[in-house]
């Protein structure tokens, strides 16, 4: 095969290795695995050269639910709960919860399998940055700021980006969670070339409130 030919299988051959060795016990010697993957992923579209996808995602296609590592269950609970007022759909005893809005199965899982007890990660460290709530209007955005204060619970800041009006704080953990309402897409801020032009300026949170 020819030099370009070799550096692809061996980049080929580096991208599959780590998947592949999870199958390291099974009855196939492991160059055999590595192939089988390369042929699944060249005809699913991935770009080996770059680990990028050559196909979009489907465009209905969004993100489902987010599940956290909590140290107290009951404290998770009562903060997405008690103070955001998702809907507890389900628990698992004293170790697993899932809250929804809406009725859905779950947007928010919770459980304390490794984390019982725990402490936040550190500062400077890889992880969650933080989780979004979209929220239909200016009125329940305002409603689910009112909780957030009467909680007692500090906001970390809040902004307004031109597409969208955000609240920033942080769950019982530590985990960052933001609160926002969309603009409608007709008045998202556009450049001359029609790219979104977000901004990040001072979003005046009494004025909000006013409409609670």
């Amino acid at each position: 095969p020819s030099r370009s030919m070799r550096n692809s299988m061996s980049r080929m051959y580096r991208a599959m290795r780590p998947a592949a060795r999870g199958l390291a016990n099974c009855m196939f010697p492991f160059p055999t695995i590595v192939f089988i993957f390369a042929v699944h992923y060249i005809a699913k579209g991935v770009n080996l050269k770059d680990g990028m996808m050559t196909k979009p995602i489907a465009a209905g296609a969004k993100v489902g639910h987010v599940h956290l590592k909590v140290a107290d269950l009951e404290r998770a609970i009562g903060f997405y709960s008690g103070v955001l007022g998702f809907e507890l759909q389900a628990r698992y005893g004293a170790q697993a919860a899932f809250l929804s809005a809406g009725g859905y199965h779950h947007h928010i899982g919770l459980n304390t399998w490794e984390s019982l007890g725990a402490t936040p990660p550190p500062p400077g460290h890889t992880g969650l940055y933080h989780t979004a709530f979209l929220y239909p209007d200016r009125k329940s955005l305002a409603q689910v700021l009112k909780s957030v204060l009467d909680a007692g619970i500090p906001l970390d800041g809040a902004a307004d980006h031109g597409v969208s009006e955000a609240i920033y704080l942080r769950d019982p953990d530590q985990n960052g969670v933001e609160l926002y309402r969309d603009r409608p897409e007709a008045e998202w801020p556009r450049d001359a070339d029609g790219a979104l032009k977000m901004s990040n300026t001072r979003f005046d949170l009494d004025k909000l409130l006013a409409e609670a």
